[in-house]
């Protein structure tokens, strides 16, 4: 009986290895976050701040990441339910508008060089291009495992009973949708 019991607890407090290094990996990114927007308020309360708007592009982008992570749970959700031609094409719409938030980010940059802020000069553009750009790059990571994930999709490898690889590309996504959501309102509020 207590055998039993140990294999019980045992096994209700395994995570699949790779999960778990995508957690460390996240865990990581938060923490890198953290510092900079932390960076971003102690060097804007020194009183050199250059006040300009922050780019249209960033309601769009904003839009787009939350449509995006909609469509990732819609592939998320027809893998459980073995829906394979449902989550090809899920998982291609997630790529797409993942593509298309990149593209609106790069917009945004034009749209602060055209309004005058250059990553190089105030602190306020140079914080504006790092979070954004390093969250970007951060998001073509996710669109490169997102389109592994489509090819295993293609060769029927995501499915009701293939779930890891899709399980995590869906956290990570859904997790760079919201670091954006709380940059976006970040700079919104501190700007």
């Amino acid at each position: 009986m207590e055998m039993a019991m140990n294999k019980t607890k045992e096994s209700s407090f395994r995570m699949h290895p790779q999960k778990f290094a995508m957690w460390l990996f996240i865990v990581t990114v938060v923490m890198l976050f953290a510092a900079l927007t932390s960076a971003y308020v102690v060097k804007q309360s020194s009183g050199v701040w250059l006040d300009f708007d922050l780019p249209f592009m960033f309601d769009i982008t904003t839009g787009i990441v939350i449509v995006s992570s909609v469509f990732m749970h819609m592939a998320y959700l027809s893998a459980k339910r073995n829906e394979v031609s449902k989550i090809r094409i899920y998982l291609l719409l997630t790529v797409l508008t993942g593509i298309s938030f990149l593209v609106g980010q790069l917009i945004a940059w034009q749209e602060l060089v055209q309004e005058g802020v250059f990553f190089v000069g105030n602190p306020a553009g140079s914080f504006v291009y790092v979070l954004s750009g390093v969250h970007g790059f951060h998001l073509l990571s996710g669109v490169v495992f997102l389109l592994i994930v489509a090819v295993a999709a293609f060769k029927y490898k995501v499915h009701s009973t293939s779930l890891v690889r899709i399980e995590m590309c869906a956290t990570y996504w859904h997790f760079l949708g919201g670091l954006w959501l709380y940059l976006y309102l970040f700079l919104t509020l501190n700007h």
